[in-house]
């Protein structure tokens, strides 16, 4: 269960990149009481832990440290983030091979210590990964969350307002399926104060532009690759997606997020862990959201399910 927002402790299982990134956006938000880092390289998790601790004279109280697997044992949400990253040439399938055999002993332990803590999966492929810890932790379908395209639909919406000229944060557009290639934007649903963008774009003199959308889209497929390109890795917007999805869970808020979760006959879709919105809060996942999605969208999202299982399917799961 859940403590109040006052007692509640996270687990960062990987102290990477994203791991600490997290965990700096978590202390700035003020949301937990504890947070601790377990890494296979204790001397980093120490470091990073001492770096962010002192910080704290200039925030709200929190307990940061480093810890070991036991620390998991009174967590209320455990974030998976250790993993290897994609390589250049290195296939999605070799990938997922590398990364189950390690999430094979990263669940293994956190279940030693702790079998009711809300599981949420940040590392890559993403959707095989949280269905690898549903699967491996024999938890509640409701307790394991893949942080799944919460961040593609964020760049969806900052995309579409620079092109609306209108705050992103009044744009409502999703991308659902695979966190990857074949993931699918709403486009059929999208709007602007619940106006569709066939008629907001109209209404405020902009052509509505099919090809302008697609670019856009584009762009948020391969933002992934682009900013990697440029940086080496991705770690600041994932950072605060992550913080995001832990607000809704530690504050009860019945937020609807583009999570990747366990789905049962959705829109033909079953046993498979995919995005879709679903509402979140401290129980995890409250209930999935069934989008009324046009025979195009329902299609692409088939096949991107499809080609997630084939990775589960050559795993073994």
């Amino acid at each position: 269960m859940i403590k109040k927002n006052s007692g509640t402790k996270v687990a960062i299982i990987g102290a990477g990149f994203v791991g600490t990134t997290f965990a700096y956006s978590l202390l700035i938000r003020s949301l937990v009481s504890e947070i601790v880092l377990v890494d296979s390289d204790k001397d980093r998790a120490e470091g990073e832990a001492m770096d962010l601790s002192y910080g704290l004279p200039f925030l709200e109280p929190v307990d940061v440290r480093a810890g070991d697997y036991s620390d998991c044992e009174d967590s209320d949400i455990v974030v998976v983030t250790a993993g290897s990253a994609r390589k250049s040439g290195q296939s999605r399938l070799e990938l997922a091979k590398e990364n189950f055999t390690l999430m094979r002993e990263v669940i293994s332990k956190i279940t030693e210590y702790n079998e009711k803590c809300i599981l949420l999966m940040v590392t890559n492929p993403l959707d095989v990964m949280t269905y690898t810890a549903l699967k491996l932790s024999d938890f509640s379908k409701t307790k394991v969350i893949g942080s799944g395209t919460v961040l593609d639909t964020a760049r969806l919406r900052f995309l579409l307002g620079e092109y609306l000229q209108v705050d992103s944060r009044n744009v409502h557009s999703y991308i659902i399926g695979e966190h990857g290639d074949s993931e699918v934007p709403v486009w059929s649903l999208a709007n602007v104060a619940g106006i569709r963008l066939k008629e907001y774009c109209p209404l405020c003199s902009m052509p509505y532009d099919k090809g302008a959308f697609d670019d856009i889209f584009v762009k948020v497929r391969d933002a992934g690759k682009e900013i990697i390109r440029r940086k080496g890795r991705t770690n600041y917007s994932i950072g605060l997606s992550l913080t995001k999805i832990v607000e809704s869970i530690v504050r009860n808020e019945n937020s609807i997020l583009t999570v990747s979760c366990y789905l049962e006959n959705y829109h033909g879709v079953d046993d498979v862990c995919l995005s879709v919105p679903a509402i979140v809060n401290r129980d995890g996942i409250k209930k999935i959201i069934d989008l009324p999605l046009d025979e195009k969208e329902e299609e692409a999202f088939r096949k991107s399910a499809d080609a997630v299982k084939e990775i589960n399917k050559s795993l073994g799961i």
